[in-house]
């Protein structure tokens, strides 16, 4: 029922990941699926959003113009392109589930978390 999140890993500032997150039963009928993330000692913060019908999107501030979110409906997967990565963006990135909104408190089911590790 979780999602299943992919992709992580160390890349150099200024580098370029992408997130995957795997979707199935109902996961995959929920309104919108979120990425969420959690830096160490920091609490969980949204970074965007995306409905699974009409692909309507959402950008916290700090990730707006480098990250981008998309989905394959055929896949049952979510992406998430992170561009111009910094250290900042060092993080335990979770993929989550639910309503569509920016509040954590919309999504009922959460992935495990990848890592994501930005070197200056």
């Amino acid at each position: 029922v979780q999602p299943v999140e992919s992709g992580g890993g160390l890349v150099q500032a200024g580098g370029a990941l992408r997130l995957s997150c795997a979707a199935s039963g109902r996961t995959f009928s929920s309104v919108a699926m979120g990425w969420f993330r959690q830096a160490p000692g920091k609490e969980r913060e949204f970074v965007a959003t995306i409905t699974w019908r009409g692909g309507i999107t959402t950008y916290a501030d700090s990730v707006k113009g480098r990250f981008t979110i998309s989905r394959d409906f055929a896949k049952n997967t979510v992406y998430l392109q992170m561009n111009s990565l910094n250290p900042e963006d060092t993080a335990v990135y979770y993929c989550a589930a639910g309503k569509y909104g920016v509040a954590a408190t919309l999504y009922d089911y959460w992935g495990q978390g990848t890592q994501v590790t930005v070197s200056s």
